[in-house]
């Protein structure tokens, strides 16, 4: 269940930083309802905002997608 990680991780990174919708939104170049959707699994994220939000966030690709538990990039 890679997506419903990506989902879960993309929603627990946004509210641990007290971000809104549309403040990560903005950060990423994003709709606040893109967000909305990602979080929510109604739309499949595509590589270049799974990278825009790995950098936003400092975090590696295989954490937001659940193939690692450690955050730290290689």
């Amino acid at each position: 269940m890679i997506y419903e990680s990506f989902c879960n991780r993309l929603k627990a990174l946004r509210i641990s930083r007290k971000l809104t919708l549309k403040q990560l939104g903005t950060e990423i170049g994003i709709t606040e309802s893109a967000v909305g959707s990602l979080e929510h699994g109604r739309r499949p994220v595509s590589l270049d905002a799974l990278v825009r939000i790995a950098n936003y966030f400092d975090v590696s690709v295989d954490y937001l997608l659940g193939l690692s538990d450690k955050p730290e990039r290689r």
